[in-house]
């Protein structure tokens, strides 16, 4: 009997899907446990950025300015390593998204260390390593945004649902649309809340539960996308080995 073709679109969205959740989680870890500031989404870290360099009380400047740098720097340098990579889920996916799991672990390990010095209360400068934490958390998620850009998977970019929410209501039936893909954006907008109250509810156990638990998800991810990776090669590999042999 032969064998299904692989629908590598499918399994990319729904681990695309556990890392929006996991991102919700470090984002809810970074503003409310690391002086407001956000460690995904950039856009909210350059609007706080604007409001503190106008003056605005108990806003950090700081903060933004590592998250935003260490962004940068974390989607440049996956940029660069993937720039060669087949399309798809490639070996250097597999190593990329297991890095940034095995570095929200590290960094869940530093917050732990970090004790009382966190969560910040607003207007009070973060220590150094809560300052480490933050410029951490942000390059990891650079360099999550740019694995998860390479594989392209439709308005899942696992950091931001600013843009899937404009296409679920810009084509959606009401705007005159067809409706395609509402499941897929308003699951990325609900799995991203989720994460973010997950990560609420964790911080009041410890700054380091949020951390870890995003890094079990993504190594998590980093594995099911390695493992169906590599059974979807073998399956196509399969049918040209047949047809050596019947020649």
């Amino acid at each position: 009997m032969p064998r299904r073709p692989a629908r590598p679109a499918t399994w990319h969205l729904a681990l695309m899907l556990v890392l929006t959740f996991s991102t919700g989680i470090v984002d809810a870890v970074g503003y409310l446990g690391l002086d407001r500031v956000f460690t995904a989404n950039m856009t909210g870290n350059v609007v706080i950025l604007g409001m503190a360099l106008t003056g605005a009380e108990d806003l950090p400047v700081l903060g933004p300015l590592l998250a935003l740098a260490a962004f940068l720097l974390g989607a440049a340098v996956v940029g660069r390593v993937l720039r060669r990579a087949a399309t798809g889920w490639t070996t250097a996916s597999t190593v990329v998204f297991a890095l940034v799991g095995a570095g929200l672990g590290a960094l869940a390990g530093v917050a732990a260390a970090l004790g009382d010095a966190v969560p910040v209360p607003p207007g009070t400068p973060a220590p150094p390593a809560a300052q480490v934490v933050t410029a951490g958390l942000g390059l990891l998620m650079g360099a999550q945004a740019a694995a998860a850009r390479r594989l392209a998977v439709k308005d899942v970019t696992t950091v931001v649902v600013t843009s899937t929410l404009t296409g679920l209501a810009a084509d959606s039936r009401l705007a005159g649309g067809t409706g395609e893909g509402w499941r897929r954006r308003l699951g990325a907008v609900v799995l991203i809340l989720a994460g973010a109250a997950a990560g609420a509810a964790l911080l009041r156990w410890h700054v380091s539960a949020g951390p870890a638990a995003a890094a079990v998800l993504t190594l998590l991810a980093a594995l099911l996308g390695h493992l169906r990776a590599r059974a979807a090669r073998r399956g196509a590999e399969a049918p040209a080995d047949a047809d050596g042999l019947a020649g």
